[in-house]
């Protein structure tokens, strides 16, 4: 085919996903915790998923997240495989884990966010100006030189939102975000967010129920009994 000037008709290029899982299946024992599950994220959109306790949510994420191997079936993010690659596969990884995991009682916010930083393998010149802009987004200005241990719940959410989000990743998986957030925490949330999706990245959003603005969400796919399915 050609256009109205003689050239031709090129065929738009079609996006590679940001997260693709292909096949995955996982047990535990004798239990199939994920059945031939299949899922992309393609840039710049934002994924509900939501299952029963025990249903696997937190075991895909962990595949997903390269911290688990499956049983069989493919991990990639942006093409990179989470072993042969894993360095680069981590540069472009957040992953805020349900509960108050990653935090360290006697660290400041400060010294969380700056280890956070090398473990997110960020270059040396970038982790200040990352850290200054995190901080102000995630409304931690005033809490840098706190301990952890004198943080209340919100406050410590509000950090591991922050070590999430502060090296720019392309991938951002949220195991239940919301907890012991306030309205002006999840506002800021939802910023970061709009952050990755602005970048052309992509956001997988994991909870146990009906606890976000179903029209935020590109797609609802619920997990149950080892099977992700697509719900409206």
């Amino acid at each position: 085919m050609v256009d109205a000037r003689g050239g031709p008709v090129l065929a738009p290029v079609a996006e590679l996903p940001v997260l693709r899982l292909g096949s995955i299946s996982k047990s535990w024992g004798p239990k199939r915790v994920l059945d031939d599950v299949s899922l992309e994220l393609p840039p710049r959109s934002l994924t509900w998923l939501a299952g029963p306790n025990g249903a696997g949510k937190t075991t895909l994420l962990r595949i997903a997240c390269g911290l688990l191997a499956p049983d069989a079936g493919e991990v990639s993010l942006d093409g990179l495989h989470p072993m042969r690659n894993h360095r680069a596969y981590r540069r472009r990884l957040g992953f805020l884990s349900a509960g108050d995991r990653g935090i360290y009682a006697r660290l400041t916010v400060y010294r969380h966010l700056h280890l956070w930083a090398r473990l997110a393998l960020m270059p040396a010149a970038e982790i200040e100006p990352a850290i200054q802009t995190v901080v102000q987004r995630v409304g931690l200005e005033e809490l840098l030189p706190l301990r952890a241990d004198r943080m209340s719940m919100g406050q410590r959410q509000r950090l591991r939102i922050a070590l999430t989000f502060m090296h720019s990743p392309d991938l951002v998986l949220l195991d239940e975000p919301l907890n012991s957030l306030d309205e002006g925490g999840t506002e800021r949330l939802r910023a970061c967010i709009d952050d990755v999706r602005g970048r052309g990245g992509a956001v997988l959003w994991c909870s146990p129920g009906n606890d976000h603005d179903h029209a935020a969400f590109d797609r609802h796919l619920w997990l149950n009994e080892a099977k992700v399915t697509e719900v409206r």
